[in-house]
């Protein structure tokens, strides 16, 4: 256990918070990917290839999002089986996941080239922009393998108690990608196909590293050729829990298009003006994000030890700090977010600024509910039950839909500003039902297990 932690033992709050901070760096790195194409795109191409680039993120999110949400489904057994102190099983788990995130991948990367250029004109891509978001993602999903592989690694280390290495190999990744950047875009003049470039070579980095120290230096995992070998009965088991996850990216990236293509229909400005507010938003909610992806692998190692007690009081206390999380992070959005949105742009736009502080202040006014979803949806995937994560999709897709087809064409842009939270709260409510009654069907298991009925089986 020297690199690894065991979540079943000692303060819950302190472990978990400590096991975030590297999650929450490591989500920071990656999404400088992002945040570094967009302000390189914007400064040295040009407001029509910042909109170009943020034109195509519900795209991504419905494809790159559905591919990585599975392997999130895939590492849960690994860490309950950990939790319950069964090295060999979780090495088993993990080697299969393994596998089959890469098959899949490989899938996924040729019905993304078919299918990216119809969704582009699906969502209603304004002609002036569309050739540009079409190269960006035709270079950009060659690299959803090498995606899936590291996400995979990352999950798996992370599923035994180790989120610090990843963080490591995310801040040489996030390096590689700066570099590639200004060299690609700023040197070399490749526009969008050079950002896009730059980030497929950058997201193979942390996929070797993470690789090399999962398979040679990690000894709560020592997974053999067997275990790589595919299990189709094991596969299938993970593919189950990783469906459910994956299709709550589809649904929310369904309800993302729905929302891209009422965006589009404003033109050119409101898109680039919305896509920076949104990167900057995306940043104030890795705090959140973080602590939620902790509260996970905190839950599926206390899952599979069987401690129902200590999971159900340390959701409620994450709970509560997450949603103090949020209010600071509130602030911090609407004070530094306009400042963050100039920097996207050479000479400032008016309107693109207008437009960002707008979506800025509906956010900052709701960010509470992403700080409750972030918790519940995480907990109820430790617990293994990762349907609810398609139900709290569904939620998320209605309030999307309804703002894109009905309150936009009634009250017009702040409709769809206000999306976001319509959608969270949406997805929020049968997330807490859900996990009311899981709650009460873990009291139901520590009475019979304090009753002396130790063969009890863990909850279903």
């Amino acid at each position: 256990m020297k690199n690894n932690v065991n979540m079943t033992q000692g303060n819950a709050l302190g472990i978990i918070i400590r096991f975030a901070v590297p999650i929450m760096l490591s989500s920071l790195l990656q999404y400088n990917y992002h945040l570094v194409d967009n302000i390189l795109v914007g400064r040295f191409v040009g407001t029509d290839a910042l909109a170009a680039v943020g034109n195509v993120g519900s795209v991504n999110s419905f494809i790159i999002g559905a591919a990585l949400g599975l392997t999130a489904g895939f590492t849960i057994p690994v860490a309950h089986s950990f939790g319950a102190g069964d090295a060999k099983r979780a090495s088993h788990f993990a080697g299969n996941s393994i596998t089959v995130s890469f098959i899949i991948g490989c899938i996924i990367v040729v019905t993304a080239h078919i299918i990216s250029t119809p969704l582009l004109r699906l969502i209603g891509t304004p002609d002036e922009i569309i050739g540009l978001s079409a190269a960006y993602v035709h270079i950009l999903y060659f690299a959803v393998p090498i995606q899936m592989l590291s996400n995979n690694f990352t999950a798996i280390a992370r599923a035994v108690g180790e989120s610090k290495k990843p963080l490591y190999f995310f801040i040489v990744s996030v390096i590689t990608n700066f570099f590639l950047d200004l060299l690609f875009i700023g040197k070399f003049g490749w526009g969008v196909e050079g950002a896009a470039a730059a980030t497929l070579i950058s997201h193979a980095v942390p996929a070797v590293l993470c690789g090399i120290y999962i398979f040679r230096f990690n000894k709560n995992i020592e997974i053999k050729r067997s275990d790589l070998r595919l299990d189709l009965k094991t596969a299938g088991y993970q593919i189950k829990l990783g469906v459910p996850i994956s299709l709550q990216f589809t649904i929310t990236s369904i309800g993302s298009m729905c929302m891209q293509s009422a965006v589009n229909s404003f033109g050119a400005n409101v898109i680039a003006g919305i896509t920076a507010a949104n990167r900057v938003e995306n940043l104030t909610n890795i705090p959140m994000s973080g602590l939620g992806v902790a509260t996970q692998t905190f839950v599926a190692q206390n899952f599979g030890a069987r401690k129902y007690d200590r999971i159900l009081d340390s959701v409620k206390k994450i709970l509560i700090l997450d949603i103090a999380v949020s209010i600071v992070m509130s602030l911090t959005l609407y004070f530094a977010g306009p400042h963050v949105v100039s920097l996207f742009m050479k000479e400032l736009n008016p309107e693109i600024m207008q437009i960002s502080k707008r979506y800025i202040l509906a956010i900052a006014q709701c960010y509470s509910l992403v700080a409750v979803l972030f918790v519940l949806r995480n907990s109820l995937q430790g617990l293994g039950f990762t349907y609810s994560n398609m139900i709290a999709g569904a939620g998320e897709l209605a309030g999307r839909i309804s703002v894109a087809f009905v309150f936009s064409r009634i009250i017009g842009l702040t409709a769809i500003f206000y999306a976001p939270p319509a959608a969270w709260l949406l997805a929020d409510i049968p997330l807490a039902v859900i996990f009311i009654i899981q709650s009460h069907k873990m009291k139901q298991k520590m009475k019979e297990i304090q009753a002396g009925k130790e063969e009890a089986k863990p909850v279903q």
